[in-house]
């Protein structure tokens, strides 16, 4: 991979994959003023209830913190407002097919930077019960416990 091609991870949405069954992924740009790439870049943002929705055959992303700008002046930016994500006209129609079923919406699942701009990595989830969420942190401790033996095995 070429190093002008290389995405680096600014923010994880852990907690999503953790409620939600993700199903399908896409990647989108987000509409940014200069003072919110800034901060970015420090990793200054939050997706806690953080979600996309549509709105006139566009997709918008509500409540994704992104802190001020320490050297920013007045033109700083509102810290929760709503973003407007960039996508091409057939993924929107998916998405659109896709979050008019039942039960499905969109989550933001990561930030990063690819190519100098910002992209975010948003999921089309459905929502795990509570029985689902433990049955995953059964799996995820058995296979942690597996490669501890296996590890103590070779070593």
């Amino acid at each position: 991979m070429a190093e002008s091609a290389k995405k680096t991870v600014s923010v994880q949405n852990r907690k999503a994959r953790h409620d939600f069954h993700i199903d399908k992924t896409w990647e989108a740009g987000l509409v940014l003023q200069g003072t919110e790439v800034k901060s970015l870049r420090q990793g200054n943002c939050s997706f806690v209830d953080s979600f996309a929705y549509m709105n006139n055959g566009e997709i918008f992303l509500k409540d994704f913190y992104i802190k001020h700008f320490e050297q920013g002046s007045y033109n700083n930016h509102d810290e929760r407002r709503t973003r407007k994500l960039l996508l091409n006209k057939e993924e929107i129609e998916k998405i659109d097919r896709a979050i008019t079923q039942k039960g499905y919406t969109l989550v933001p699942l990561a930030l990063y930077f690819k190519k100098g701009k910002a992209k975010i990595e948003i999921g089309l989830a459905r929502g795990k019960k509570m029985f689902d969420k433990r049955a995953s942190l059964a799996e995820k401790d058995a296979r942690r416990e597996i490669d501890r033996r296996l590890k103590q095995a070779r070593g």
